[in-house]
């Protein structure tokens, strides 16, 4: 939901643009890796260890390793200088700076947490950017618009294009265990975690 709610508010992403997903392998992530490849975006993901992309696309994901490269430098690279079309930043402030100068002119940079809420704001890099800032909470929607927008992927699932994350046998729990599952939640665990009666 969060992935699509993002994506939808900056612009879905079109074909032959670049898509730059800091924390590429958190469940926004991946699912945001999906949507955008299947759009037909290039999609360029950033972690902070190496490892490869582990979630489902349409085409490949290249990965950038920022604790040891530069990742706007990169991005650069790797877009012939111009830089990403659009940035989601699944993290907020550690990857804001990155981030932002990972953005080509007038790209968008998508927001849905943040870990301290405070970032030095450039004013002048972002107007002379014509960049656009797009801030996402989905605990803000009601049933009835997450419906509306989940709707909007039953096509992607249909072609294949779209694939339900797995459910792990150890990611499911008995409501009694909500509070474990719940600091596994905190905690960033992977898994996409399952109460079952």
């Amino acid at each position: 939901m969060t992935a699509i709610e993002g994506l939808h508010r900056a612009g879905m992403p079109k074909a032959g643009e670049t898509v730059l997903i800091m924390g590429v392998n958190g469940k926004v992530g991946q699912a945001a890796a999906q949507i955008a490849t299947w759009q037909g975006a290039r999609v360029i993901g950033v972690v902070r260890r190496d490892e490869p992309y582990v979630g489902h696309a349409s085409s490949a994901v290249e990965v950038i390793n920022s604790s040891t490269t530069d990742v706007p430098a990169r991005v650069k690279e790797l877009t012939g200088g111009r830089g990403a079309d659009i940035v989601y930043n699944t993290v907020g402030d550690p990857y804001y700076e990155q981030g932002t100068k990972s953005l080509a002119i007038a790209g968008r940079q998508i927001f849905i947490s943040a870990v301290n809420k405070i970032v030095q704001f450039d004013i002048f890099a972002f107007y002379r950017g014509r960049h656009t800032y797009v801030g996402v909470d989905s605990l803000a929607l009601t049933c009835a618009a997450t419906g509306a927008v989940l709707r909007t992927l039953v096509p992607g699932f249909e072609s294949g294009h779209l694939k339900p994350f797995p459910i792990e046998p150890h990611a499911v729990f008995p409501l009694e265990r909500a509070k474990e599952a719940y600091a596994a939640v905190l905690s960033s665990a992977r898994d996409r975690l399952v109460f079952k009666p």
